[in-house]
């Protein structure tokens, strides 16, 4: 595997994420010559699975932890896990104490 594979693969969500941005703008400006396309495309490529992978590895955990809180997952009518928002129904738990 190449450095630059291993420094994706270990980079955050967030910073593969805003760099798919700047690669898009960079493609979506029709200035890019034909080769340089290609690895940026290459290179969106490889972190957009990246970025999946992590959204699935982020989706497990809270099914787990769904599962955990309730001693068993609950499933929608497609069989897929029932998911929870994040919203707070006491937005003043998270609220920063001074």
């Amino acid at each position: 595997m190449q450095k630059n594979e291993e420094n994706e693969k270990s980079e955050s969500f967030e910073k593969a994420f805003e760099r798919l941005e700047i690669i898009l703008e960079k493609m979506n400006s029709g200035k890019l010559p034909l080769d340089d396309s290609l690895k940026f495309f290459e290179e969106a490529n490889t972190l957009i699975g990246n970025c999946n992978q992590k959204l699935k590895s982020a989706e497990q955990k809270i099914e787990i932890l769904l599962k955990g809180r309730q001693n068993e997952l609950l499933l929608d009518e497609n069989k897929k896990p029932l998911k929870e928002s994040f919203e707070a129904e006491n937005k003043d738990l998270f609220a920063n104490k001074t």
